[in-house]
């Protein structure tokens, strides 16, 4: 007999054995309607898979199927901008030099990492290039020079909004004053943390679209373009600093000086030789016989001024490395380079330090000599080799405090909100990779010890006194260019003495009459961004 009994709202029925049984053979048309309902129900929930929870529960909904959204275009109209500074780090031999190119290169360049960055992070609208942002470096750089302190300056998206951001401004130019979003980002601290404007931005090419700023102006931080940016960089580039700037503000002009630093190691070379001829680049003079000549950029005017040059041991670093500090206000096409070369020669004892002022010493009555010394008239540059790129930093490019305030975050310098973390990760990154280079440097050294028990040296004094190196039975002039690197000559012909380049105005017109011509017919396809910038190294 079937039982039926009651649990809240629902009816069960208790199936004696035989019955279950017997519904085996047993037709259904004898079945009540009740009985029919109840063996239906207990079919279905013995064909249903069982779910991990618990069978009490009621089966889960039938999940609908996804639906094919239209992705939302990212309207970068939408949003309001600012002008930064970004200052940014790099290692030289990873790129093919800082600039932008119009043709392919065999490695990127610097700019177009960063830029790709600054896209996919969608601060600046990719579709309008470079000069959509207004993108402007402080000094150029070539393959194979790093860089510890470039700056580059440029529009991009802000999360202050247009008038925000310009009150940002106007406060970092009354350093006397209290910054009044500082006393508002203080007053709502208190109630919890603040949206940084960076929503739901995801960094994995999203299409999603982000979250517009909300309309009170001042009472949320900037974003933290430096996170921002280096969560896409490679570690071979990475962002250390921000500043909020003019619209007026310039990157390359507002500059007010570049410190290059050339490192190198001491060995066979007369340090004291070396910063005399350094002490005379010091002021103001024509370095056109001290760079490199580009009649495509049809410079003529070469005067630029050194601040400061000295020779001084490498802090911290191994013994018998030194670094030229060289500081100026602006630089000619590889100068440092160039000037590094003759520092070399001086070094190594096949020039004497007033050789320097021959060189700058381009028309009658330029340079002074010094008592004892004698200087000619040097109207066009001697060839010469050039020093290799690798040891070669542009280590900080300076600016007034009137122009900038570098900050590591959206907030205010030195403010209780600043992203500690994020500056602890930059370090360690940084600092794992010096410490690294330090362990190849050992093994390098031990390396040359190994061979050093089955060969001699290969440096031996020549006749005049300086240092050569031995090629078969004979000794070879060598000339040191940095990096490890040399050249070796069978006999040294005085700098002076060498064949002399074309004069600047030669060179420029010849340009200008044959590759200049042509190019001009072709100027209707374009040329690459930046080709015509004047470049420092």
């Amino acid at each position: 007999m079937i039982q039926a009994f009651r649990i809240g709202h629902l009816k069960l029925f208790r199936f004696p054995r035989s019955r279950i049984i017997s519904t085996m053979t047993t037709p259904y048309e004898d079945w009540s309607k009740e009985d029919l309902i109840t063996r239906l129900r207990l079919l279905e929930s013995q064909n249903r898979p069982r779910s991990p929870a618990s069978s009490s529960k009621l089966p889960a909904r039938p999940q609908s199927p996804p639906r094919n959204l239209p992705k939302r275009e990212f309207h970068f109209g939408s949003y309001a901008r600012r002008k930064i500074a970004l200052k940014f780090c790099y290692s030289g031999w990873e790129y093919n030099g800082l600039a932008f190119q119009s043709a392919p290169t065999p490695l990127p360049t610097v700019e177009s990492v960063l830029f790709d960055a600054l896209a996919k992070a969608r601060l600046i609208d990719p579709s309008a290039g470079p000069e959509g942002c207004e993108w402007e470096k402080c000094g150029r750089t070539d393959r194979g020079v790093s860089a510890a302190g470039q700056v580059v300056s440029l529009w991009v998206r802000s999360a202050l909004g247009d008038r925000g951001a310009r009150a940002e401004v106007e406060e970092d130019r009354r350093p006397e004053a209290e910054s009044e979003k500082t006393r508002k980002l203080s007053s709502v601290e208190e109630e919890g943390p603040l949206e940084d404007g960076f929503g739901s931005l995801d960094i994995d090419d999203s299409d999603d679209e982000l979250p517009r700023p909300a309309s009170p102006q001042g009472l949320r931080p900037e974003l933290d373009y430096v996170s921002i940016l280096n969560r896409v960089l490679p570690d071979t580039i990475r962002v250390i600093a921000w500043s909020p700037v003019a619209p007026t503000f310039s990157a390359r002009f507002a500059c007010k000086y570049r410190h290059y630093k050339y490192f190198f190691s001491s060995d066979h070379l007369d340090l004291s030789k070396m910063q005399d001829a350094a002490s005379r680049l010091l002021g103001e003079h024509d370095f056109r016989n001290l760079c490199k000549l580009d009649p495509g950029k049809q410079i003529t005017i070469f005067t630029r001024k050194i601040l400061h040059a000295e020779i001084v041991p490498v802090e911290n670093g191994s013994p018998g490395m030194y670094v030229l500090n060289l500081i100026g206000t602006a630089f000619l096409y590889h100068q440092v380079r160039h000037i590094m070369a003759i520092l070399f020669l001086v070094g190594r004892g096949h020039e004497q330090p007033w050789v320097v002022n021959s060189l700058l010493n381009v028309s009658e009555g330029l340079e002074q000599p010094r008592e004892g010394e004698s200087i000619e008239i040097v109207g066009s540059k001697p060839e010469y080799q050039m020093a290799d790129a690798l040891p070669l930093m542009l280590w900080d490019c300076g600016y007034s405090n009137e122009d900038v305030n570098w900050r590591t975050d959206g907030n205010e310098p030195g403010s209780d909100s600043t992203h500690m973390e994020d500056g602890r990760g930059i370090y360690h990154l940084l600092y794992s990779i010096h410490a690294r280079s330090e362990v190849y440097s050992a093994l390098n050294l031990h390396f040359l010890k190994a061979a050093a028990a089955y060969f001699p040296a290969p440096w031996a004094p020549t006749p005049d006194g300086t240092l050569g190196a031995r090629v078969g039975g004979g000794i070879s002039v060598e000339i040191p260019l940095g990096g490890g690197s040399s050249r070796k000559l069978t006999q040294y012909v005085p700098l002076l003495s060498r064949k002399r380049l074309d004069p600047v105005e030669v060179a420029n017109e010849r340009w200008r009459n044959g590759k200049g011509f042509r190019r001009e017919q072709r100027k209707a396809a374009g040329a690459g961004y930046g080709d015509d910038d004047e470049g420092d190294e």
